[in-house]
């Protein structure tokens, strides 16, 4: 692109074939280079002493990271970004740039099971109040919860597992009246389908293992951050050594580019995954808030400009676990593993027991989790209707 070009407002598709790289700055090669490295070199002591150079030392950035950094950044409308080796690694940097000793941390119970680990183990270790509240809570109901320590909100929307919608900017413009850190669990979504800054988060997080990396072949984490988050976030990146691989930067940057048309044929696939699942007799509900039927469909709607291959379902009451472990055990095209968002179809049990503290939990109920990948959606149907057929005779 000309100087000139770079002014023009760009639509997403676009920023996405463009953002983070420069070709002029390496040679003309269209993507950024790989950099293996720890130790750079000064020209002369005094810019040793005193600065002035790019790069000092590996850890705090290199060519690679720098232009996924900054294809985050601009993705995200964000004013700083850093990358993290994991999702969950994002998620505990995010946190400790923004709660010490003696504060309150408010979590939504719907966050991802690895959070709240985290949350449960590490933060009372450091004198941090871990609080959990329910995700149907909105700014003036969570006014109630805030305590002169109160400091930060978690959010994440869709809930994991379950899928409950938040009305994220109604509680970012209240914990903004006390001062507190908004932080969003983006990964659902990614950055092209909803952007958690301009609704008032001050932290949003991508486990960019799943859409943004897409192939199920690298771990990566990212965090981008408002203007009156970025300082804090910059100094505890640098003060823990946050550094990731480059490979994997590489294949982050890489899987950004095909996001918008693989997160496309994930939603049309899903889709008509769901309308098949709908009417068969096992299913007694969908979780998918960007069905109509979903009671997170209106914040969906309002806040999201479009959906991804992950939601789960509700057997109908009284399917008992060896019918839901069957059903899971005859499936043939949806591989038995964690993580999702790469081009393959996914399941798991959903169980809940230890996983929520703040609204009720049926732990009877038999739940799946599904990602709908890449596949012909007719295939996904065919096997999805065997294995029904083999659990529930």
């Amino acid at each position: 692109m000309s100087s000139s070009d770079k002014k023009l407002p760009l639509k997403p598709d676009t920023k996405l074939a463009h953002t983070g790289r420069d070709s002029r700055a390496f040679h003309g090669f269209v993507n950024p280079p790989v950099v293996h490295a720890s130790t750079v070199l000064y020209p002369d002591i005094e810019t040793m002493v005193k600065g002035g150079q790019t790069y000092s030392y590996a850890r705090r950035g290199n060519p690679t990271t720098d232009s996924l950094e900054a294809a985050i950044c601009e993705m995200e409308g964000a004013a700083g970004a850093k990358l993290a080796n994991s999702g969950l690694n994002a998620i505990a940097l995010a946190i400790l740039s923004c709660v010490k000793s003696g504060d309150h941390i408010l979590i939504v119970d719907t966050a991802y099971g690895p959070t709240r680990h985290f949350a449960d183990t590490v933060l009372p270790n450091f004198g941090v109040a871990v609080e959990y509240y329910d995700p149907s809570l909105g700014g003036a109901e969570i006014k109630k919860l805030f305590r002169p320590e109160t400091t930060a909100v978690f959010t994440e929307a869709p809930g994991s597992l379950t899928f409950e919608m938040q009305d994220v900017p109604a509680i970012a413009a209240a914990a903004h009246e006390i001062g507190a850190t908004v932080l969003m669990d983006n990964t659902w979504a990614s950055p092209l389908y909803c952007q958690p800054i301009a609704m008032g988060v001050d932290l949003s997080i991508q486990a960019g293992t799943k859409y943004i990396v897409g192939h199920s072949d690298a771990m990566l984490g990212t965090i981008a951050a408002s203007e009156r988050a970025w300082e804090k976030l910059d100094a505890i990146c640098g003060a823990m050594g946050s550094h990731v691989a480059p490979d994997d930067v590489y294949l982050g940057l890489r899987g950004l580019r095909t996001l918008s048309v693989r997160l496309e044929r994930h939603e049309r696939n899903t889709f008509a995954v769901l309308d098949w699942l709908k009417d068969q007799p096992q299913i007694g509900a969908l979780r998918y808030p960007a069905l109509e039927s979903d009671p997170g469909y209106e914040i969906w709607k309002r806040d999201f400009s479009g959906s991804c291959g992950l939601f789960g379902f509700d057997f109908v009451t009284g399917t008992t676990k060896q019918q839901s472990f069957a059903f899971l055990d005859a499936l043939n095209l949806f591989g038995l593993g964690y993580s999702w968002g790469g081009f393959e179809s996914l399941a798991i049990p959903v169980r809940l027991k230890g996983m929520r503290s703040a609204m009720p939990v049926d732990e009877d109920l038999q739940m799946v989790r599904l990602h709908i990948g890449l596949e012909d959606p007719e295939d996904l149907i065919k096997d999805l209707d065997q294995a029904f057929k083999k659990a529930f005779g």
